[in-house]
């Protein structure tokens, strides 16, 4: 949250843009530009709600560690030897030093490398050299993090107190449960920097108004039809409905789900018609499946959760998504290729064949995105009208994002005279 009176400013600045949003329109150019609403975003959404970090998958073995950074918050991530996963502050309790340094590795213990300091996997503090016998280990322990693992996902949570969680898990779970991600390894990963503000990441996410015009790879096999692009509730469409309907009667729960704030979706959609998976011929790109799916064509889980995650998880495979913001116009999008842990490269799956469609796909969506950003930095810029035919997901996210503020802001009272 903004900290006392030098927050004001921003909080008002703030107030005054969600009071002149124009529903069914594109956001003011400050909500994609301004250092202050950037900051507000941070202190209010991100530094708030539970954030997507890792599959559990990448915490190997006990020692294994992640490290990830969140505006001005440094954590790592890190898998005890009782087998649990923990996050902490990736900052050491003498005089502050960053303890771990690589995006990822092993170690038997946490060592701070500046003066040595040694902590258990578990954040306590082991050792530090020369303290005096006054000195309590048991007080300068690593500062946790909140973090849960919910079937093959790890989620972490800034705040001193941690919002609700169970709703978003009891719901999620039945989805996930199938997909069998406890037994996963990373395939192939990439991280790219996209050129505009996170917001865009996301409204360019979710719509497909943009896909038939940029996406060759992608709409061979996901369908460039907005009622599986964009639905966020109404009428099932009969085709949907009965593959809804299949995959249930089959164990695979894939009913259309979106929270009453909005924050998440669930929905099993299908892929074009005999489609399998992301790939340039359609067929399933990974001969060991991941997960108990009793059909190639059972199309993908759709999951998405504000602000940092979107999601497919089809029969041979899954795909994740993270989305942080860099800045107010630079945002990191990581993905990563999930197959059964027991598959084998060259044998099972073939890195290029599981990669490239996604691969192509993000890169496509970094030029739009950046496209979008340095024309919404020209003066002439003015919010435009939004399709609620293809466009009904942008419409939603925005509401949700322009709702979050609204709730999490507080007015600014004037002082006493």
């Amino acid at each position: 949250m903004p900290r006392g009176a030098a927050g004001e400013p921003e909080v008002s600045k703030i107030q005054n843009l969600l009071a002149r949003r124009v529903p069914g329109y594109s956001l003011d150019q400050a909500f994609y530009t301004d250092p202050d609403v950037y900051q507000h975003d941070l202190d209010n959404i991100f530094y708030r709600d539970w954030l997507f970090a890792i599959p559990t998958c990448e915490l190997e073995k006990a020692g294994s560690y992640v490290t990830h950074t969140v505006g001005d918050y440094r954590i790592v991530i890190v898998r005890g030897a009782d087998n649990q996963i923990r996050a902490f502050h990736n900052t050491c309790r003498h005089r502050g030093s960053v303890l771990c340094k690589a995006e990822k590795g092993h170690v038997p213990k946490l060592v701070c490398p500046y003066h040595q300091w040694t902590y258990e996997l578990d954040g306590s503090l082991l050792w530090a050299r020369d303290m005096g016998p006054d000195f309590d280990p048991s007080l300068h322990g690593l500062r946790t993090v909140h973090c849960r693992e919910l079937v093959g996902i790890v989620y972490v949570c800034l705040a001193d107190e941690a919002p609700d969680f169970e709703t978003f898990a009891d719901t999620a779970r039945p989805y996930l449960e199938p997909h069998d991600l406890g037994n996963a390894k990373i395939a192939f990963e990439s991280s790219i920097i996209e050129k505009g503000n996170w917001k865009l990441v996301w409204e360019n996410n979710r719509e497909c108004y943009h896909c038939g015009g940029n996406h060759p790879a992608l709409c061979r096999t996901f369908p460039d039809d907005p009622a599986i692009t964009g639905i966020e509730g109404g009428d099932t469409p009969p085709n949907m409905q009965a593959h809804f309907d299949r995959c249930e009667r089959a164990g695979l729960p894939s009913q259309f789900y979106l929270h009453v704030d909005g924050q998440y979706r669930l929905a099993r959609m299908p892929l074009k018609e005999g489609a399998e998976s992301y790939t340039l011929d359609g067929k399933s790109a990974v001969r060991r499946w991941l997960g108990r799916a009793p059909f190639a064509d059972a199309g993908s889980l759709l999951k998405f959760h504000y602000p940092t995650t979107w999601n497919h998880f089809l029969a041979d495979h899954s795909i994740v998504f993270r989305v942080t913001p860099v800045s107010p116009t630079e945002t990191e999008v990581v993905t990563k290729w999930l197959v059964h842990k027991d598959a084998v490269e060259g044998v099972d799956y073939d890195v290029k064949r599981l990669s490239e469609v996604w691969l192509a796909t993000n890169d496509e969506d970094r030029r739009v995105v950046e496209d979008n950003q340095q024309g919404i930095n020209s003066p002439a810029y003015v919010p435009g009208p939004l399709s609620a035919i293809q466009e009904a997901g942008v419409l939603q996210f925005a509401d949700w994002y322009c709702n979050t503020l609204a709730t999490r802001t507080a007015p600014v009272v004037a002082a006493a005279e």
